[in-house]
């Protein structure tokens, strides 16, 4: 008789917790962390690069560079990388060669929270410094 009045209860808390039919989703209560912009500006000396620290609050989060300006006009390598010891260490499969934009040339996903960096380099094709700009998108 205590399995059967056990089975009832469980069967009657089942049919209880089943929802709304309101067809309305939940929200969260707190709004969505907007990105941070940040631009930074420097010259990039032949064969040589430059690098500045931004920092990811949201694990798992979206990253763009965006390489806006370059004088010389000339391609430069951007990447995205880690800072150990004051080195920029640029993440596997994270830069490309891109000449100036308004669109993002590198967009990374699954950043966690810390401490990254953005560089700009010579790909071997400058003839003198490169100044530039560089805007990285950040959560």
């Amino acid at each position: 008789m205590k399995r059967f009045l056990a089975g009832v209860a469980l069967l009657a808390c089942a049919a209880c917790s089943g929802g709304s039919s309101g067809g309305a989703p939940t929200t969260p209560s707190t709004p969505a962390l907007p990105p941070t912009s940040e631009t930074f500006t420097g010259t990039v000396p032949v064969g040589g690069s430059d690098s500045h620290p931004f920092v990811v609050k949201l694990s798992n989060g979206l990253v763009t560079a965006n390489l806006t300006a370059a004088s010389p006009a000339v391609a430069m390598g951007l990447g995205i990388g880690t800072i150990a010891n004051g080195v920029c260490s640029v993440l596997s499969g994270g830069a490309v060669i891109a000449t100036a934009g308004t669109t993002a040339q590198l967009t990374g996903t699954n950043f966690q929270n810390g401490t990254y960096c953005v560089q700009v380099f010579d790909v071997g094709n400058q003839s003198a410094a490169v100044t530039y700009s560089v805007t990285v998108t950040h959560y």
